[in-house]
């Protein structure tokens, strides 16, 4: 790809509103040093100023492990999950102050968000963990997410968290990923061994090519290039692309939202909302149907619409929050399909009724709409 291809696709990324943020530990702790707060404080600096420009952010920490180590003055990562545990406990507490701190110095709010991979398996709590964090970022607040390692087990853990960062992106429908590291981005060699090693200024998502200059995780950190490249992956089924960058470089996360060119942009092949509905679409296995009258489905069809309680006549089959339903129109005719907020028994309770009496029917609402519009994709 040529230099002038290369930055028009920088400039796309000025159009980024949702990110999501990934701190590394090489980078948080100064090589195992400790947290080093003047980085928080600088990277803090330029989130707020994001924040300025209405963008939407999700920060992604590691380091919480490695902070422990440092104030319980171990100089290596425990191999026992338990002592880990215990790192994690201690750390967070420290971590998590080092943030809410320096973002407090520019009136921004901050949520610890602790995530195991079992709570993105289980349906219901991956669509809670979803709705909470979309509610914070409808407040402004700046959510900080990290794996719960106090409670995880070998066999829930994410493994690292350039995974976790991936699958935040899913869940809150992110634009772009940004990893921060300690090296310049993804380079074609590993510099530990070759000393010529050149950066890859961008990139395919998927390019076989790249999986051979990815080298393995440090001391500290469970992660290396190879699972950024896997996370890039991940990122790119939601339609994100990911820039891989230096994090200690000064302004970078502005100099990245920018469309600078710095660290290495892997690029998706589609757009976000093409693939998700592209995933929809060929979700087969749907759990049940819900029968439209004749102005929920010519809204639909015509406008683009979120799918209302109200335009709902009837419901078959017994289907659970979050699962693939079909909508048909009084024909029969199949017009969209989408991943329902409510399940059957409370679906069949709201049907045919206004947005604003699902909590009095109910007792509570999860959202306003049956189906969002960007869960749903026509047929």
């Amino acid at each position: 790809m040529s230099h002038t291809q290369s930055a028009e696709s920088r400039r796309a990324l000025t159009a980024a509103r949702n990110v999501v943020i990934k701190v590394g530990t090489a980078v948080l702790t100064r090589d195992g040093q400790g947290l080093d707060r003047a980085a928080i404080s600088n990277w803090v600096v330029q989130m707020a100023a994001l924040r300025q420009r209405g963008l939407r952010l999700v920060l992604v920490t590691s380091g919480s492990i490695a902070a422990g180590m440092q104030r319980l003055k171990r100089r290596t990562r425990p191999h026992a999950l338990y002592e880990q545990q215990a790192m994690a406990a201690v750390g967070q507490v420290e971590l998590v102050h080092a943030y809410e701190s320096s973002f407090q110095e520019y009136g921004l709010y901050t949520a610890q968000i602790l995530l195991t991979h079992d709570d993105l398996n289980n349906r219901q709590r991956y669509l809670n963990a979803r709705s909470t964090l979309l509610a914070l970022l409808r407040l402004g607040v700046v959510p900080v997410v990290n794996e719960n390692d106090t409670v995880a087990t070998d066999e829930i853990r994410f493994g690292d968290n350039d995974t976790l960062a991936a699958l935040v992106v899913n869940l809150v429908e992110a634009d772009l990923l940004v990893i921060l590291t300690d090296q310049p981005g993804l380079l074609d060699r590993n510099p530990r061994l070759h000393e010529q090693a050149k950066l890859i200024l961008e990139a395919d998502v998927g390019d076989p090519r790249l999986a051979a200059a990815a080298g393995d995780s440090g001391v500290l950190g469970r992660g290396g290039m190879r699972t950024k490249l896997l996370a890039a992956e991940k990122a790119a089924r939601s339609g994100a692309g990911t820039v891989i960058a230096p994090g200690r470089d000064p302004d970078i996360l502005l100099r990245i939202l920018d469309g600078e060119q710095v660290g290495t942009y892997l690029k998706p092949a589609q757009g976000r909302i093409a693939a998700r509905k592209q995933w929809l679409a060929g979700h087969l296995k749907v759990r049940g149907k819900l029968f439209l009258d004749e102005g929920a489905a010519k809204v639909i069809r015509s406008a683009g619409k979120s799918l209302l309680a109200v335009g709902v006549k009837a419901i078959e089959g017994d289907f659970a929050r979050g699962e693939i339903v079909a909508c048909l129109d009084p024909h029969g005719r199949e017009v969209a399909r989408g991943l329902v907020n409510y399940n059957a028994a409370e679906s069949a309770r709201i049907i045919g009724h206004p947005s604003d009496q699902i909590e009095t029917i109910l007792g509570y609402v999860d959202e306003p709409e049956l189906i969002h519009r960007d869960n749903m994709v026509l047929m």
